[in-house]
């Protein structure tokens, strides 16, 4: 049994506690110290197993999987990986961040232990991994949503979402520019570029487009391989629109491989 502590209680900590796999257990959930009372009487709800409701990472977890998002990396992840606790990210966008991905090799190598990021919403990241190996080209993701699905971001100052009829390309640069001008679709192009080329080598187009009712996923590698194109086309967490049910289960295959004998 792998005890695990959560980081945040929101859809997708909730996803992931609503389905975790047998050999685990989590112990505690990290939230801000004016959400305990609320969390704990929710949990307690739901969950009447003694998970309890805290605001740090207690030291005697074994694991922790970060699932608040960007400052739970400073918060919380650095801190437990300099005690020697290991840690899976989901939130990789944050990454994006100038020193960042060295700060967090940094602290495990302090605490001889390893941060996981999670492949999360995105696909074949094992395969763009390993073809990094041998020698990578090009690589280029590509986001697509139907407008509503960037209401709120700088692709508004673009164009107008809601008179657009046909797909619209608003951004075109590089991984780390796409994760800083659009941080809540962050999480996939900086997964993308991090398994191969880097943030500023990777290429990054955004588009709205008014001819799909789902998030799309485009990944095109390049490299002494061969190469390979990627389409994934996600459904959404039901709790929560915005965040792709692949995620809570890559969360979970996480957890699972973390604890399991074999791994895949």
């Amino acid at each position: 049994m792998k005890t695990v502590c959560l980081v945040g209680y929101g859809a997708i900590a909730q996803g992931v506690l609503e389905r975790l796999p047998a050999n685990v257990r989590v112990s505690h959930v990290v939230v801000r110290a004016d959400k305990i009372a609320t969390t704990q009487a929710a949990l307690n709800a739901t969950f009447p197993t003694g998970v309890l409701a805290v605001d740090a990472v207690p030291t005697d977890v074994e694991l922790v999987l970060e699932c608040a998002g960007h400052s739970a990396i400073h918060d919380h992840m650095l801190p437990a990986l300099k005690r020697g606790i290991a840690c899976g990210v989901l939130s990789v966008g944050a990454l994006s961040e100038m020193g960042l991905p060295e700060a967090l090799e940094i602290a495990a190598r302090k605490g001889n232990t390893q941060v996981h990021l999670l492949s999360g919403a995105i696909g074949a990241i094992d395969a763009l991994a390993a073809a990094k190996l041998g020698g990578l080209t090009s690589v280029t993701y590509t986001g697509r949503k139907p407008p509503a699905g960037w209401r709120g971001s700088a692709a508004e100052t673009a164009c107008d979402l809601s008179s657009l009829t046909e797909p619209f390309v608003f951004f075109q640069a590089s991984a780390r520019q796409a994760a800083q001008q659009f941080p809540k679709n962050a999480n996939v192009a900086a997964t993308v570029s991090l398994a191969g080329l880097g943030l500023d080598a990777t290429q990054v187009r955004l588009i709205a487009d008014p001819t799909v009712t789902e998030n799309v996923h485009e990944v095109h590698a390049v490299g002494a391989f061969g190469s390979f194109k990627l389409e994934m086309r996600g459904n959404p967490l039901p709790s929560n629109p915005k965040t792709s049910m692949l995620t809570v289960l890559s969360a979970l295959r996480f957890l699972s491989n973390q604890a399991g004998a074999v791994t895949i």
